[in-house]
């Protein structure tokens, strides 16, 4: 007896091996034969595997700096798929269609566990019949052919829930066998869980309520060892999510409104208080699954019920596996709708166990037809699945039956973003571009120029721009390439798209570079820069040492105005790649009070690449066209400029003879035209304000966030800090640029840095008490109460009725576990709060 069940086993796992490779050929014959371009989401999950793969070519896995640095990569979204992507990337090559055989290992997991679902719970025929209706259901077979997170999600989900399963399953005897199989499945459930969450916040939206049912009935139960059980899974875990979580948890939260709150207004979702918010995926179901699917193992299961009434008035319409099967199904629901941004792909998890259900609604066909029901039935869903996947016909019977999942595969010309990609590399091939990105379509989007920049090695990057209306100057003044579209624009704000696209195609600033035809007659627009800010060229003879050969600036300008200026550099590629420059513009009379900064990396920091093999030694002439500001209470008279070296890579350092150039600073010259300032001048200009505390930090932070986009490595922070760590070891009393170097070292999130930073601003800015406010804030993301509340003892004894101060000392004593305490100091700030 024992031997037959081992061969069932054995002849299941083979059926479902087959069922796997049948779903695997069919995928990859669609990826063969589809020529599409990934949309928003698919492009930039993309990117974030060939950012990983780079990560993962040089691995430093002994080196905790390495960790935090890997661990920030993605810092909004759990890395894992970007990982697994990464990896396999790096050993099949990079592309769509590489980046999508992760899917295979996804649907290899799913299978097995939605059978081992279908095993423990019922039978090895529902197992396996879940296994197939799982490759046919229309919400799955749609998301598995594209890279989004959703479907490995749901992988990762059903695993875990099925070693749940088994977990709650063994702990219904008690032997010392089935003690040591509950502690194992204790175990693969609590690394499962962590993974899970490693692939999307959003999976204990389908874990919670199982969680909490299997918890409450230990509880209940008084069954002890079972809840010493689950404590062990949950510290497992955390042990596999948390390095992510603990290092970009404040993202996480912060970009919470956005992906959800933000998202659903603009994609107009219900809001949480009609009925359409909590109806809207039971509308959706018959879509996801197919009515083909939904319908016939519900009637079998209702037959089947009235069947057993009839013999037994006592039948229950759920034993108690179809009862665990609806409390992940409706936790999951309802979890699902409590969330106001809603999709359809947002609730794919919960499918797989949906599978279970209809698989066993097909096995209570009893009689003669019971097998032609179940064949009929696979049949037909097999027939829509390929209806909905070729242009094969059929949309009468798609439309009735499985309405709303085509998913053709795209045979037509391919989009042009490659080539654009490429014509920007051969008109600046030593130089890391940007390209501002105004159209927002399916087909043509800022994550998509990204992406293609990205299978570039790199060298070029895709922003979308142009979409505040108060940002659009500077938009515009801040890249050298933008791209433009004719017809419809996709999902764009139309007042500011429009003002900067007419800015850019029929302005003065800027030419046509060159003009593709898209596939639906439209004209992609390809624009540069006519004075682009940096010219390289290579000279064709060795040099060492960087040297600055000229430099072009008005004779009088007045102060707090931006200054137009041209640099003209020359030196080794490695010199200037590697260089940060330090320059003084200072006052004769006066050169330590009376003076303006210009420091940043050469080029900006955007030459490339890093390392020119077989040109180490060659010579390059670097032009830099820009504008930079000399404060508004200098005094007035002649400034010089002295110039220092100081390579970023080894911390070598020494003088750069200047060219004798003089400017006057005169209050009554006029204001000149003039690039937009440097990235650097205007951190400099946002840092600091930061003394002022809460009123200033809205602003530097929404400035902040539009001068990222004109730098998408964000090198303008590696350079303001190594200039400003140079410039503070010469200067140790210098409080703005203390301020500086915190704000560089916080953006970066440089956790020993920042506090570093903020410790010397304490000192130098002693009477403020935002200055502690800011070290507390650091040591409260780095999970340190204890340190933030020490922090915060002398900027409560400066300012103890601060609202602020009060805030950060109650989240700090709430982290530190002293609850009544955090009540007394919030509570007043809740009730103020709660007035207004």
């Amino acid at each position: 007896m024992i031997e037959e069940k081992q061969h069932q086993r054995w002849q299941g796992l083979i059926a479902l091996a087959i069922i796997w490779l049948l779903g695997a050929l069919s995928d990859r014959l669609w990826f063969a034969l589809d020529h599409s371009t990934p949309a928003w989401d698919q492009a930039e999950y993309l990117t974030g595997t060939l950012n990983y793969g780079q990560a993962l070519r040089h691995p430093q896995i002994f080196s905790g700096e390495w960790w935090t640095n890997f661990w920030q990569i993605s810092s909004k979204i759990p890395p894992l798929v970007y990982i697994l992507a990464g990896f396999v990337q790096n050993v099949f090559g990079t592309g769509f269609d590489r980046a999508t055989i992760i899917n295979l290992f996804f649907s290899a997991i799913l299978l097995f566990s939605v059978y081992g679902l279908g095993f423990y719970l019922f039978s090895i025929e529902v197992g396996l019949l879940a296994a197939v209706i799982c490759q046919l259901l229309p919400g799955l077979y749609r998301f598995r052919l594209d890279f989004l997170l959703d479907y490995p999600l749901t992988a990762v989900v059903t695993f875990s829930f099925f070693c749940l399963t088994v977990w709650r399953f063994w702990g219904t005897a008690k032997t010392r066998r089935t003690r040591r199989k509950e502690w194992f499945w204790a175990t693969i459930f609590g690394l499962s869980l962590g993974v899970a969450l490693l692939v999307k916040q959003t999976a204990l939206f389908f874990l919670l309520m199982p969680i909490l049912w299997v918890l409450l009935g230990a509880i209940k139960g008084k069954r002890w060892e079972r809840l010493g059980q689950l404590f062990w899974a949950f510290l497992l875990s955390v042990l596999v999510f948390g390095f992510w979580y603990r290092i970009n948890w404040l993202l996480i939260l912060t970009s919470g409104k956005r992906a959800t709150v933000d998202s659903a207004i603009a994609e107009g979702d219900p809001p949480l208080n009609t009925l359409a918010a909590w109806t809207f995926y039971w509308q959706d179901l018959p879509y996801v699954v197919s009515w083909v699917l939904l319908l016939v193992p519900i009637v079998g299961l209702v037959i089947y019920y009235f069947k057993s009434k009839a013999k037994d008035p006592k039948a229950k319409l759920l034993n108690p596996n179809l009862s665990w099967l609806a409390v992940f199904w409706l936790g999951s629901y309802l979890l699902c709708s409590l969330n106001i941004n809603k999709d359809t792909r947002y609730v794919l998890p919960y499918l797989p166990v949906l599978a279970v259900f209809l698989a066993y609604g097909l096995t209570l066909w009893k009689g003669r037809f019971a097998q032609q029901i179940r064949w009929s039935t696979i049949g037909l869903a097999f027939l829509l699945m390929l209806l909905n996947l070729y242009p094969l016909g059929g949309a009468w019977l798609t439309g009735f039956l499985s309405p709303r999942f085509q998913h053709y595969i795209y045979t037509g010309a391919e989009f042009p973003q490659a080539e654009v990609i490429g014509e920007i590399i051969e008109t600046e091939p030593y130089l890391r571009s940007n390209l501002g990105v105004l159209p927002s379509t399916p087909k043509l989007n800022q994550h998509n120029f990204n992406y293609f920049g990205a299978l570039r090695n790199f060298q070029v990057y895709g922003r979308q721009v142009g979409t505040r209306k108060k940002f659009v100057p500077q938009d515009a003044r801040s890249l050298s390439w933008f791209v433009t579209k004719t017809g419809d624009q996709g999902s764009v704000p139309s007042e500011a798209q429009s003002q900067i696209t007419q800015i850019v195609a029929q302005g003065e600033d800027f030419k046509l570079q060159k003009t593709w035809k898209l596939p639906d007659e439209s004209n992609l627009n390809l624009y540069r820069s006519k004075q682009p800010p940096v010219i390289v060229q290579p000279l064709g003879k060795p040099l060492a040492k960087v040297s600055l050969n000229k430099v072009t600036v008005p004779e009088k300008v007045a102060p707090g105005t931006p200054v137009p200026v041209i640099y003209d550099w020359s030196g080794s590629w490695q010199e200037l790649q590697s260089g940060v420059v330090l320059l003084t513009w200072y006052n004769l009379t006066d050169p330590k009070q009376s003076r303006w900064l210009h420091d940043r990396g050469l080029a900006m920091g955007n030459l490339y690449p890093s390392n020119l093999s077989n040109n180490n030694s060659s010579g390059f002439r670097v032009v830099e066209k820009m504008a930079m500001l000399p404060p508004a209470e200098l005094t007035p008279g002649t400034y010089i400029l002295s110039a220092t070296y100081l390579n970023r890579q080894t911390g070598e350092s020494y003088l750069i003879p200047t060219p004798k150039i003089t400017v006057t600073i005169d209050p009554n010259a006029s204001k000149l035209p003039a690039p937009e300032l440097d990235l650097i001048t205007q951190l400099h200009s946002l840092a600091i304000s930061l003394p002022e505390g809460p009123k200033a930090l809205d602003r530097v932070f929404d400035q902040i966030g539009r001068i990222n986009q004109y730098d998408p490595t964000q090198d303008y922070l590696k350079q303001a800090e190594t200039a400003l760590k140079f410039r503070l070891k010469q200067e140790p009393s210098n409080w703005k640029l203390a301020y500086n170097l915190a704000l560089s070292e916080v953006l970066q999130r440089d956790v020993p840095g920042a506090i570093a930073a903020l410790e010397k601003v304490t000192q130098l800015d002693s009477q403020n008490p935002y200055a502690y406010a800011y070290l507390a804030f650091v040591h409260l993301y780095n999970w340190n109460p204890k340190a933030a509340q020490i922090a915060l003892q002398p900027a409560l004894a400066l300012d103890p009725n601060s609202p602020e101060l009060q805030a950060l000392s109650g989240v700090a004593s709430a982290m530190q576990g002293n609850l009544f305490k955090a009540w007394r100091q919030l509570q007043p700030i809740l009730n103020s709060t709660s007035t207004k």
